[in-house]
């Protein structure tokens, strides 16, 4: 499906979700990179220690390279990264399903991680978008500020206003730190969460499906 000489066609941008069509736009203008610096002095001086001795000179600039990377995804597009399908698929009728997506995100109440994995199943109609492309849109999404129902959402509603498949199957299942480790400190516990469309959604037989596919990878 990532075949260099497949038939490769862009996608119209025409009728998506605004947060499927764009990156966000800023409701405020984005600080300097100084002032995000001396924000972390500051919270560095809150929490009680000193932000000017030696082992903590560096750390404001560390933490917004930082900051950079892991909340990358506001500056990209979801619709840019599902924006080419492949039609050879030699008459393929069934769904894809990867499993297994790994990510890393920030919940939005607390600004504290959360990991695990996206299963997503797509049900195509005549063309199908690369492999890799479904584990860079996890990203898009989890590389925010997020919860986690928000981003399961986000994601099947993507792949199916742009491929607009038969159907969609998106399920994530995640540890979160501000669970874990502070509030009731619940070490171990996964939150689920599910959103499927078309025939995922409306076919008994193919949640079924779906759902079998994935106990067996997982036992």
């Amino acid at each position: 499906m990532d075949a260099k000489n497949a038939n490769v066609k862009a996608w119209p941008l025409q009728g998506l979700s605004d947060h499927v069509r764009a990156a966000p736009t800023p409701a405020v203008p984005r600080p300097a990179r100084e002032e995000a610096e001396a924000a972390v002095r500051t919270l560095l001086a809150y929490i009680g220690d000193d932000p000017n001795r030696e082992g903590l000179l560096d750390t404001p600039k560390r933490v917004i390279g930082a900051f950079d990377e892991l909340y990358q995804g506001y500056r990209e597009c979801p619709a840019e990264v599902l924006d080419r399908t492949f039609g050879e698929t030699a008459g393929y009728d069934d769904f894809v399903l990867v499993k297994d997506i790994s990510f890393n995100s920030h919940c939005e109440h607390h600004m504290m991680p959360f990991t695990g994995r996206a299963h997503i199943a797509y049900m195509p109609v005549e063309r199908v978008v690369g492999l890799s492309k479904l584990g860079r849109l996890v990203d898009v999404y989890a590389k925010r500020l997020q919860t986690q129902e928000h981003m399961t959402s986000q994601i099947a509603t993507a792949i199916n206003e742009i491929l607009k498949p038969r159907g969609v199957a998106v399920l994530i299942e995640a540890e979160h730190t501000c669970m874990a480790h502070r509030g009731v400190a619940k070490q171990g516990a996964t939150t689920v969460t599910t959103h499927f469309t078309g025939v995922f959604r409306d076919d008994p037989k193919e949640l079924v499906r779906f759902m079998t596919m994935l106990r067996g990878a997982h036992g």
